[in-house]
């Protein structure tokens, strides 16, 4: 009697267990947009987070969607096309900002200024700069915002210099240029500029070691967006923290580059390896927003933007659910 009442009470507890399961599985994914303007590892996380599954385990459907630049992807978040921008702090952003968009970082990814300044086998030194064209995604955008405050930390001023910028495109479209001397220089990063390298192209700076504060690679959304769906960000950085885990462990290598040369589409796997080997000194764990980087750059175009110079750094970041991530312990 007693094992027939066990029995009975096991098989209750199982069928407990499958409901709850398949009740779970039934519930449905929450679609969530997310936009970004760059093309280079710097996407490593959310690529593996997508490959992975890591967001479908916190119960997303993240389109991670590829704009062509920055300003794009600030008119989608503003105008509630989309839900949240992976990007650089730059003049699309602060623009926004400056002009009643509620914007905020809530992550940063990548803290410092990244990538190469590549140029011509004709310059070798960043005075050879003067006078020639640089090519850019766009004006004021990443690549720009990047080659703008390595041009200042070398004493050189683009008006000032006669360096003109021209609007090409992503990092392969302008890797090309300098390859075909349409242009004298260009920002890229680790991935693009293993080639670059290999075919005697002068690398002038990893930006990476210079000392310059910058907000590089953030989560930004609305304050709106948070207020309404604060289960969702929180998701998805916990997806990224997961996506940086797992790409930190060296017997994922193989996973991650076929995650980069997938998202980079980039013809064969070896040519990712430059940029994964790059990760470990790029993101920061402690995925907190740095001030000082975004009021950096608050600084640079504030003097020539009224509406930017009023911004406040301090504004532009609320890091809520970092915070609870680190109480957690998660890094």
């Amino acid at each position: 009697m007693r094992r027939a009442r066990l029995g009975a009470f096991i098989a209750v507890v199982l069928l407990a267990a499958v409901t709850l399961e398949k009740a779970h599985a039934a519930q449905p994914l929450t679609k969530v947009v997310m936009t970004t303007g760059s093309f280079s590892e710097r996407e490593a996380a959310m690529y593996v987070a997508q490959d992975q599954g890591i967001f479908r385990r916190y119960g997303l459907d993240l389109s991670f969607v590829h704009v062509r630049n920055g300003p794009v992807g600030m008119a989608a978040l503003a105008g509630g096309d989309t839900h949240l921008h992976e990007g650089s702090v730059t003049g699309a952003v602060l623009g926004s900002a400056a002009e009643g968009t509620d914007l905020v970082f809530v992550a940063g990814l990548i803290n410092k200024l990244i990538g190469n300044i590549m140029a011509s086998p004709k310059i070798k030194a960043p005075a050879d700069l003067k006078g020639k064209v640089i090519g850019v995604t766009s004006a004021s955008g990443g690549s720009w915002m990047f080659t703008t405050l390595a041009l200042e930390y070398w004493g050189l001023d683009a008006k000032r210099d006669g360096i003109s910028f021209r609007i090409l495109g992503d990092e392969s479209v302008r890797s090309q240029a300098l390859i075909n001397d349409s242009i004298a220089a260009t920002h890229v990063g680790y991935t693009f500029a293993a080639p670059l390298k290999s075919r005697g192209f002068t690398n002038l700076a990893d930006l990476a070691q210079l000392p310059i504060p910058f907000q590089s690679t953030g989560v930004l959304t609305k304050r709106s967006f948070i207020k309404a769906s604060p289960e969702v960000v929180e998701g998805v950085l916990r997806s990224v923290v997961d996506a940086m885990a797992f790409i930190a462990q060296p017997e994922n290598k193989q996973a991650v580059l076929k995650s980069l040369a997938k998202g980079l589409r980039l013809a064969k796997l070896e040519q990712a390896i430059e940029g994964y080997e790059s990760l470990p000194l790029l993101y920061d764990r402690r995925i907190y927003p740095t001030v000082d980087g975004i009021r950096n750059v608050i600084r640079l175009l504030g003097q020539t933007n009224d509406k930017i110079r009023r911004l406040k750094a301090e504004d532009l970041v609320d890091d809520r659910f970092v915070k609870k991530l680190e109480k957690e312990g998660r890094f």
